[in-house]
């Protein structure tokens, strides 16, 4: 597997199109797509009017969420270079900033529109999933989230000298991790969507909290193979602890409202 020669696609006069930008408008673009037609056909009682309202402010929220999470686990660095803080079409977007920037905002806009949070989140995780799965290979372009030293034919992706990690200058092919993450991101979707959707006496919730599990569960995993990790914390990759948090916190969220005790969000 070959990396790409350059991350623009695009140069006009001083300004350069970059190709990360262009994959994160058409992960948007399919969740949005993904979230309307779901909502449309297999949730009747969820407004795809409301779910237009809110959209703009979930979208903002996210993309903030997202690259003000990684700037905090970089803050050593990005406290040197105050002027990378808003390049981000250089990398740096942490999906569980946007995760988290999505769900604070999404509560703030339920309150706001009378609606119940964990109905609409339900519609809104098959979106996010689809659009993980896209959104993975804006890193690929960068040269960025791959994994360790990888031998394996068919598989093996192959870094530029420039993007390699310090100590691992002599190495030429290392695992494609964020290839591995949008592959489970599908396959969440599709347990989500052809499993989980179909369970008999189902509660609102239940696909939200399924998504956070599985998702958490396969970053989690694929996070042992890659060596970009921003943070640590003894020793251990800060995205597999936020991983951990966020598989305890759903099962707490569905034992909850399985035992009827949080129905009202």
């Amino acid at each position: 597997m070959q990396s790409p020669p350059s991350s623009v696609a695009l140069s006009i006069g001083s300004y350069d199109l970059h190709y990360y930008g262009i994959i994160m408008f058409a992960a948007i673009a399919a969740a949005l797509f993904v979230i309307r037609a779901v909502a449309k056909k297999y949730y009747k009682d969820v407004s795809t009017d409301i779910i237009v309202d809110i959209l703009p402010v979930i979208i903002l929220c996210s993309i903030l969420g997202a690259r003000l999470y990684y700037v905090i686990m970089d803050f050593s660095y990005f406290s040197r270079h105050l002027n990378q803080i808003f390049a981000v079409w250089n990398g740096g977007m942490s999906i569980h900033g946007g995760i988290l920037g999505g769900i604070i905002s999404g509560l703030v806009m339920a309150k706001i529109k009378h609606i119940k949070f964990l109905k609409y989140a339900d519609v809104f995780v098959y979106g996010i999933a689809i659009g993980q799965a896209i959104g993975r290979f804006g890193n690929w372009f960068n040269c960025e989230a791959f994994g360790r030293p990888c031998e394996i034919p068919f598989i093996k992706l192959f870094i530029p000298y420039a993007y390699r990690p310090a100590g691992f200058e002599h190495i030429e092919y290392f695992h494609p991790a964020f290839l591995y993450e949008s592959l489970w991101d599908i396959c969440v979707f599709l347990i989500l969507f052809f499993v989980i959707r179909k369970i008999t006496g189902i509660k609102d919730g239940t696909i939200f909290f399924a998504y956070l599990i599985l998702y958490s569960i396969g970053r989690f995993v694929i996070e042992w193979c890659r060596l970009d990790s921003v943070l640590n914390i003894a020793g251990i990759p800060v995205a597999q602890l936020v991983s951990f948090l966020a598989v305890m916190v759903s099962i707490t969220g569905l034992v909850l409202i399985y035992k009827g005790k949080r129905q009202d969000i």
